[in-house]
């Protein structure tokens, strides 16, 4: 039976956002948020709970995150991100910003807005910094232990980063043992140690074994990872289209130099290896 990635949206969705796996969000928080025994989340709901048809499943500009609130309202978004956009800061404090200004109706006071905590989880490295988990709140430039407030936090777990690191410590840490079972590549000999070491994530490999097994979930799962394939080819393929737009612009900006200092257009086009009609063009909006 093939294990199906967890970082497949949809199956993380399966594994951490329905209310009868609960106990797998709330122990994936606890690590994500360093919770001790004594803040450990309770009580939490799950708010965006439904049903994942194929169409929604299929569409390649669709998100499917996970959405819970705890019993002081605070609210926590989770969102899994296998292509680089190179846009991954500005993606999260409008998401984070559209959940924010929901937490109140028009005309409430703005000391009813709640906190929203958003986490990143990253199949690609995207954080100038080593270490695989960041956080980021609002504090002071200079005094940086002054947190200007507590309602904006921003989580960002990098795989690739984690993947590196050589002397993991899996017996101490919690959020280490989620990102070995988060990983795909991950050995049955992995697995086993990691199961017998944790009795959560025992719990959610059971339930990963169950959607493997479940034919319907299959179906879903590989429509899925067909829509994650398409979205991946076609941001790959604007990246490079917009390379060569860039290399084909600098060109031009060379052309119009070399024309102002009266090169001859045979000369420009072995130099910029743009065609004579090109340049001949480039000539004609010169004058």
């Amino acid at each position: 039976m093939q294990r199906l990635r967890p970082l497949n949206d949809f199956i993380f969705k399966k594994l951490f956002g329905e209310t009868e796996n609960i106990d797998n969000l709330k122990s994936f928080l606890n690590a994500v948020l360093n919770k001790d025994k004594t803040q450990e989340l309770v009580e939490l709901e799950i708010i965006n709970e439904k049903e994942l048809t194929t169409d929604n499943i299929q569409d390649k500009k669709g998100i499917i995150d996970v959405l819970a609130k705890t019993s002081d309202g605070t609210n926590i978004n989770i969102e899994v991100q296998l292509t680089n956009q190179d846009n991954m800061d500005k993606r999260t404090l409008f998401y984070w910003s559209r959940i924010y200004s929901r937490s109140i109706v028009k005309g409430e006071d703005y000391s009813n807005l709640n906190k929203v905590i958003t986490i990143n989880i990253l199949d690609f490295n995207y954080i100038e910094l080593e270490k695989y988990h960041t956080t980021f709140t609002l504090r002071e430039n200079d005094n940086t232990e002054y947190k200007l407030t507590d309602i904006l936090e921003l989580h960002f777990i990098e795989m690739p980063k984690f993947k590196k690191i050589e002397n993991k410590n899996l017996e101490e840490d919690k959020l280490q043992r989620w990102m070995m079972f988060l990983r795909n590549d991950i050995s049955q000999e992995e697995l086993e140690v990691l199961i017998n070491m944790d009795k959560d994530i025992k719990k959610a490999e059971e339930k990963l074994e169950y959607l493997s097994s479940d034919p319907v979930t299959q179906e879903l799962y590989f429509e899925r990872e067909r829509a994650l394939h398409e979205k991946a080819n076609l941001i790959n393929t604007g990246i490079r289209q917009g390379i060569k737009q860039g290399i084909k612009q600098e060109k031009i900006e060379m052309a119009r130099k070399l024309l102002q200092n009266n090169f001859s257009v045979q000369m420009i086009v072995e130099l910029t290896e743009l065609t004579e009609e090109e340049i001949n063009e480039i000539k004609l909006e010169l004058h």
